[in-house]
């Protein structure tokens, strides 16, 4: 059974610091812009030296994480509580030197809060509030107060503070809920075509189970049937025209035989890795004419594109077996030449398989392989999807379209194979 990443991992924290430090130099470009003007324009008496050296110790951490993060292929919770805690001692020490609890950007703690929730396991969400209800208790009684005499200007001054302090807090929360909602909903799609891939794959290996057994039980019929019609042969009275049916008759049992042959093999007596590499061009024309030899009354061309020799192809049981399900495929749908076309101009090997047929129903390309269809005439509704898993775990990918010139176009690509 296929196993699922969990929801939370070392790249989804890592994906949260970078929105953390980028965040980081907003806030600090923000402050530090508040301490140049606020004595100016406010008139408040703020210390310069010791929060612009606190900002600058901030700047110097922040620069730090950030090359940090340049590289990094993942984060762990620790790291990002520790730079939250590390947010909670800036703000703590800005509003140590500006009026401690008295200041409204002491509310910053909140967002803190926030983004821990929303991005750490339980135990680091209540550290993290630990610490910022810590910071705010301590901040109530040391602090180094603002000299301001008029009291109804600085009440004016706070509540002008608090607005600053709701906006940036709630477009800080926003920003992180956006982005998390965005993550959540991308895992959600992942797990979903994880679930699907995985359900897909279940058919398969049940399918070819079904596969094996049918093939072991279709040889004893064969059999029969091959001695009768060697038999039949030898017959004196027969026509012509009745031996000519008999001999097409034993070569499509030779055919039968050699497709329950193939089903057995393909079941797992044959490995892929030991499946022999010739040129794609040769492997293709030997499957069309074995393909040719069952379906005797269907015309076919192959047609071949690219610079210098073929490149060669790992012959794999299940790429012929999707080759040939889409070659009958477009067999049923039209009693005109199927046209084939390798081309193996780089990066990819591409196979095209086209009928001048009706075209692939709305339906098919829609869902185009991801689950069976119902029977019909000329089958049982599977070939599309196990044509299409075999593709997809050679690592190619299966494309149907309807050209404007009509009939259906089926299109193999597969990566090269480096030599």
């Amino acid at each position: 059974m296929q196993s699922f990443p969990r929801p939370s991992d070392g790249t989804d924290y890592l994906a949260h610091l970078r929105r953390l430090v980028a965040a980081r130099w907003i806030v600090l470009t923000t402050m530090a812009l508040l301490v140049v003007a606020a004595p100016s324009l406010l008139d408040i008496p703020l210390p310069p030296l010791p929060l612009a050296a606190v900002l600058g110790v901030s700047a110097l951490f922040n620069g730090l994480a950030a090359n940090r993060l340049s590289d990094a292929r993942s984060a762990s919770a620790t790291e990002l509580f520790t730079q939250l805690s590390l947010d909670i001692a800036t703000l703590c020490a800005l509003n140590f030197f500006s009026g401690g609890a008295t200041n409204p950007l002491i509310s910053l703690l909140l967002p803190l809060v926030a983004v821990a929730a929303l991005t750490l396991p339980a135990r680091h969400v209540l550290a993290t509030g630990i610490l910022a209800i810590a910071a705010y208790t301590l901040l109530m009684v040391f602090y180094v107060p603002l000299p301001l005499a008029d009291a109804v200007r600085a009440t004016r001054l706070h509540l002008v503070g608090m607005w600053l302090t709701f906006v940036v807090s709630s477009v800080m929360i926003a920003w992180f809920v956006v982005r998390m909602t965005a993550l959540v909903r991308q895992r959600d799609g992942q797990l979903a075509a994880a679930r699907e891939q995985a359900l897909r794959d279940e058919r398969v290996v049940a399918i070819g189970t079904l596969a094996a057994g049918a093939a072991h039980e279709l040889g004893t019929p064969l059999a029969t049937m091959a001695l009768l019609a060697g038999e039949l042969v030898n017959e004196a009275q027969l026509s012509t025209a009745a031996r000519d049916d008999i001999a097409l008759l034993r070569q499509q049992i030779q055919v039968c035989k050699g497709i329950i042959t193939g089903l057995s093999r393909r079941a797992g007596a044959e490995r892929p890795e030991s499946s022999p590499a010739l040129p794609a061009d040769q492997w293709l024309d030997a499957l069309c004419q074995r393909w040719q030899a069952a379906r005797p009354h269907v015309q076919s061309r192959l047609a071949r594109r690219g610079p210098g020799p073929a490149p060669a192809i790992t012959a794999d049981p299940r790429l012929e077996q999707a080759l040939l399900n889409l070659l009958n495929n477009a067999a049923n749908a039209s009693r005109q030449t199927i046209e084939l076309t390798l081309d193996w101009s780089p990066p990819d090997l591409v196979i095209e398989v086209r009928d001048r047929g009706p075209g692939f129903p709305p339906s098919v390309l829609e869902r185009g392989g991801e689950s069976s269809f119902p029977a019909h005439e000329h089958g049982i509704g599977i070939g599309l999807m196990l044509t299409r898993s075999a593709i997809e775990q050679l690592g190619g990918r299966l494309i149907l379209n309807n050209p404007d010139d009509g009939g259906a176009l089926a299109r193999v690509e597969l990566p090269q194979e480096t030599p």
